[in-house]
C-alpha cells in the first residue's frame, strides 16, 4: 500500500489515456470506414447508370448506323437506275442523230444516182446516135455500157435501202404528226372551253355592272327625294346647303367653339332630319344596301385640349354625338356611321375668318355601304 500510495505521488498512471487514444482511433476508423462504403455505394449507382445510359445511347447509335446503311443502299440504287437511264437516254439521242444523218446521206445519194442516170441515159443517147459512124468504138461503149448497168443495179439497190428507211421514217413522222394533231385538238377544245367562260364571265359581269347600275339609280332617286323634302323642312336655314351628293350644315348650327356637344337649335334641326329620313327610309327596298354617313370637318387652326388633343378628335366626336343623337330618335343603328377628317378635307383654301367658318361643318351623305 505504501508502494502504492509513492507511486501514485511520484508518477503518472497513463493507461486511462491510452484507452481513450485507442477508443478514438477506433471510432475515427469506423467513421472512415463508413464513409468509404457510402461513397462506393453512391459510385456504384452512378456507373450502374451511366452503363444504362452509355447502353442505351450504343443501340441508338447502331439503329442509326442501320438506317445510314439502308439510306446509302437505297442512294446507290437510285444512282445507279439514274445513270442508266441517262445511258438509255444517250443511246437514244445517238441513234436518232444516226437516223438523221443516213436519212441525210440517203437522199444525197438518190440526187446524186438520178444525177448519173441522167447522164447516163444522155450518153446512151449521144453513143446511138455515134453507133453507124463509130462501130469501133461499139465494144468499148457495150463493155462501158454494163460497168454503168452494174453500177446503176448497185446504186437502185442502195437507193431502194434507202427508201425503205426513208418509209420508216415517214412513218414514224406520221405517227408523231398524228399524235401532234390529237394534242392539237385538245388544246382548241380547251381553248374554245376558255373562251365560252370568258364570254359567260364577262356577261355576268355586264350583268353586274347593270344590277349595280340600277341600285345606284335607284339610291340616287330615294337620296334626291330625301335631299329634296330635307332641303324643303330646313328651307329657313342658312347654314344649310346641299353640294353633289351631300347635305352640308355648318358646325355652328349645331355646335359651340371647341365643343362636341349638341345645342338646342342643333337638335332641332336634327329631329326635324331624323323624321324626314324616317319616312324615306321606309321607301327604300330592303335589298339596297345603304348607310347615312356623317361626315365632321373642322377649320385649319388647331386645338390642344384634353378632351381634344387635336381636330382628328374634334371632328370624329361631333360626327359621333350626330350618329348617336339620331339612333336615339329612332333611325337604325346599322344603317348610320360616323367619320372624323379634321382639318384635311377643307372647302375653302383661303386663310380668314370666312374660309375657317366655311370649313367648319357637317356634312350628310346617304351612299352604299
Amino acid at each position: 500500500m505504501m508502494g502504492s500510495s509513492r507511486r501514485s505521488r511520484n508518477g503518472f498512471d497513463i493507461w486511462p489515456g491510452f484507452v481513450d487514444v485507442l477508443a478514438t482511433i477506433l471510432l475515427v476508423f469506423v467513421f472512415v470506414l463508413l464513409f468509404f462504403v457510402v461513397a462506393q455505394f453512391y459510385l456504384s449507382d452512378t456507373l450502374y447508370d451511366r452503363d444504362q445510359t452509355l447502353a442505351a445511347l450504343e443501340e441508338e447509335i447502331s439503329e442509326l448506323a442501320d438506317t445510314l446503311s439502308m439510306e446509302r443502299q437505297e442512294r446507290q440504287r437510285l444512282e445507279g437506275r439514274v445513270a442508266e437511264l441517262d445511258s438509255a437516254l444517250q443511246a437514244t439521242l445517238a441513234r436518232r442523230d444516226t437516223l438523221e444523218g443516213e436519212l441525210v446521206l440517203s437522199q444525197a445519194a438518190r440526187a446524186r444516182l438520178r444525177e448519173t442516170l441522167a447522164e447516163r441515159s444522155a450518153e446512151l443517147e449521144e453513143t446511138e446516135q455515134a453507133l453507124e459512124a463509130q462501130r469501133d468504138r461499139v465494144v468499148v461503149l457495150e463493155s462501158e455500157l454494163e460497168e454503168s448497168e452494174q453500177a446503176l443495179d448497185e446504186e437502185s439497190r442502195r437507193a431502194e435501202e434507202a427508201r425503205s428507211e426513208v418509209v420508216a421514217l415517214r412513218e414514224d413522222i406520221r405517227a408523231l404528226r398524228e399524235q401532234l394533231s390529237a394534242l392539237s385538238q385538245a388544246l382548241d377544245i380547251s381553248e374554245a372551253t376558255m373562251a365560252t367562260q370568258r364570254a359567260e364571265i364577262q356577261d355576268l359581269g355586264e350583268r353586274l355592272n347593270i344590277a349595280l347600275a340600277e341600285k345606284v339609280e335607284e339610291l340616287d332617286r330615294y337620296r334626291s327625294e330625301f335631299f329634296g323634302r330635307l332641303r324643303e323642312a330646313l328651307d329657313d336655314i342658312e347654314e344649310i346647303e346641299i353640294v353633289g351628293d351631300r347635305f352640308r350644315f355648318q358646325s355652328e348650327l349645331f355646335f359651340e367653339s371647341a365643343s362636341a356637344d349638341i345645342g338646342p337649335e342643333g337638335r332641332q334641326t336634327l329631329d326635324q332630319l331624323a323624321e324626314t329620313f324616317a319616312t324615306i327610309s321606309e321607301r327604300i327596298p330592303d335589298d339596297i344596301d345603304w348607310v347615312l354617313q356623317v361626315e365632321g370637318h373642322t377649320d385649319r387652326r388647331p386645338i390642344r385640349t384634353e378632351e381634344f388633343p387635336s381636330n382628328w378628335e374634334l371632328s370624329t366626336a361631333r360626327a359621333l354625338n350626330i350618329v348617336h343623337y339620331l339612333s336615339e330618335q329612332g333611325l337604325p343603328e346599322a344603317r348610320l356611321a360616323a367619320a372624323g377628317f379634321g382639318e384635311h378635307q377643307p372647302v375653302d383654301e383661303d386663310d380668314g375668318p370666312e374660309a375657317w367658318a366655311r370649313n367648319r361643318r357637317i356634312e350628310l351623305r346617304l351612299t352604299n355601304r
